[in-house]
């Protein structure tokens, strides 16, 4: 296998902020086994691979130890190397995945995905959950993920859970991940504050999740009375993201920054 690699900074203003993703433009699939270990190799939290379509691209996305059905970091990533390195011309790309046709648009500097949206459900906190992570969340919900809603910002930011912990608590509920967001401050500019949790899949802390804000959008549009949201993932590297809550889709927008560009040769 020889193929470009890029690794992109998604959700970011500048390299060494937001979510880095790899991503691998190719022509035709290799062994899934072969993407799985070039995935690992990368230890990043997702490396996506894309070939030609139709009018578009098929899109995969791999952490490193498994293959997952959305990713919107990498999916950003994925658009962002095809407006940005690879001569795609036109307004938008359509990437056909496990959750469906994706589309990705220009929107000024801004590259907008159109995802699925996710209804939170209310959901029993789980026993163990506030042991596993250092505090009680006010409410549970849930959709692929579980959702726990924080008082304030700084108890969000405070988190600091016993990962071997929390694993085990996941995996015993089928492997989800675990959004813990809180209201923005006023005056901050943000409307809600996340930081996700996926350590089933891989992943302690992702720095910035695309996927989970098609949870977290639809959830604070309704509580907060707007469609329109800024959202900040306040994670260690930390990013932004303008978002629209559009019924069945969400509408997830943010930049990319670049960080390197090199070739595999196994």
């Amino acid at each position: 296998m020889r193929a470009t690699i890029f690794q992109v900074d998604a959700f970011a203003d500048r390299p060494f902020e937001g979510n880095p993703a790899a991503v691998v433009p190719l022509e035709s699939w290799p062994d899934d086994a072969l993407m799985q270990a070039v995935a690992a190799e990368n230890n990043l939290a997702e490396t996506a691979f894309f070939v030609p379509e139709g009018e578009g691209f098929r899109l995969r996305w791999f952490t490193p130890a498994i293959e997952v059905p959305l990713c919107g970091h990498a999916t950003l990533a994925s658009a962002h190397v095809l407006f940005a390195h690879l001569g795609h011309k036109a307004p938008q790309v359509q990437f056909e995945t496990l959750s469906g046709r994706l589309t990705v648009k220009r929107e000024g500097d801004l590259l907008a995905m159109d995802f699925p949206a996710a209804e939170a459900k209310p959901f029993p906190e789980p026993e163990g959950l506030a042991a596993a992570i250092g505090a009680k969340p006010v409410l549970t919900l849930k959709t692929s993920h579980i959702l726990a809603l924080f008082g304030s910002v700084g108890a969000v930011a405070a988190l600091d859970p016993d990962m071997a912990a929390l694993k085990r608590l996941l995996v015993s509920l089928g492997g989800p991940g675990l959004i813990c967001m809180a209201e923005g401050e006023a005056g901050s500019g943000f409307d809600f504050v996340s930081r996700f949790f996926a350590p089933a899949h891989g992943i302690d802390e992702d720095p910035v999740t695309g996927s989970a804000h098609c949870s977290s959008v639809p959830y604070w549009a309704r509580k907060l009375g707007k469609k329109d949201l800024v959202a900040r993932q306040i994670s260690r590297r930390g990013g932004t993201l303008w978002c629209t809550d559009a019924g069945a889709r969400v509408i997830l927008r943010g930049r990319c920054a670049d960080y390197l560009k090199g070739e595999i040769v196994v």
